[in-house]
């Protein structure tokens, strides 16, 4: 048997066990709130254009470094048409509107080579669709999640098209107006992209910057987003690189097919009001 001091002893122990755990609870329940309170505040720094500098310039393109995609197996039984015509002389490998949409393109003395539409996901080429919004005709909607931009059209239609956009970090959003357009735009990285890149350099400003052309990462259009009236350094243009359409890479302006977004221009009024989500 405990003596009397031996089972005081042992009480005394065991409520200072009990009280090191309540107070080891309430330090971690205390840390979990203010985790939490971090967890679900606002990032607001994406809609800062102050903070957003030469992060969205778009990144040179070097057909050199692009990577050709894997080749795709061609299906050779078609279960969608069963008739004797269909497996005899099968179908087009894709809509005929498309390959006239996505050909060869000779715009403004520049040739402008065909998608290979073989090697791109068809759910980012062009087409018009049912889109249910509360925005106005001719706003242009950017949903950087799903990569598509949609122009939106009276009856509840939209012209959707499929788009690339920056990796996490690289990315705006907000409410802004297509301030100005230009066709087969220059392009002068900052000084601080050159520092960052000094493969860069031969087109730097010092340089005279990169005329309008094929491997211009602007493209053949591009469109200028402004804020209150404030470049917000966030831009909608073509891209040489087709392949990174409907991908997350590179810096954070929006690219688009060429051929798209020769489309886009000539449809987009001036003014046009602009939403990123």
């Amino acid at each position: 048997m405990l003596s009397k001091r031996s089972s005081q002893q042992f009480l005394s122990a065991g409520a200072g066990a009990r009280a090191r755990r309540l107070v080891g609870l309430a330090s971690g329940t205390a840390l979990l709130s203010v985790l939490s309170g971090c967890l679900f505040v606002t990032d607001t720094s994406r809609m800062n254009i102050d903070v957003f500098q030469d992060e969205v310039a778009p990144v040179y393109y070097d057909p050199a470094r692009v990577q050709p995609a894997d080749p795709q197996p061609v299906p050779q039984k078609r279960e969608l048409y069963t008739t004797q015509f269909h497996q005899t002389y099968g179908l087009p490998v894709s809509n005929p509107l498309h390959r006239v949409m996505y050909g060869t393109i000779r715009d403004d003395g520049h040739t402008l080579p065909a998608i290979p539409l073989d090697r791109v996901d068809r759910s980012y080429l062009r087409q018009e669709i049912d889109y249910s919004t509360n925005e106005a005709p001719g706003t242009i909607v950017v949903d950087t999640k799903a990569r598509y931009l949609y122009l939106v059209q009276a009856g509840g239609k939209a012209i959707r098209y499929g788009v690339g956009i920056g990796r996490d970090g690289f990315s705006w959003s907000g409410r802004g107006t297509i301030q100005t357009k230009q066709k087969w735009p220059h392009w002068t990285p900052s000084n601080e992209m050159v520092a960052r890149q000094p493969d860069l350099r031969p087109i730097s400003a010092e340089e005279g910057g990169l005329e309008a052309g094929l491997n211009n990462p602007l493209g053949a259009r591009a469109l200028y987003i402004y804020q209150d009236g404030k470049d917000t350094l966030y831009r909608v243009h073509g891209t040489p690189d087709w392949q990174s359409v409907g991908k997350a890479t590179s810096s954070g302006c929006v690219r688009m097919f060429n051929q798209d977004v020769i489309d886009l221009y000539d449809r987009v009024g001036a003014k046009a009001p602009i939403v990123v989500i």
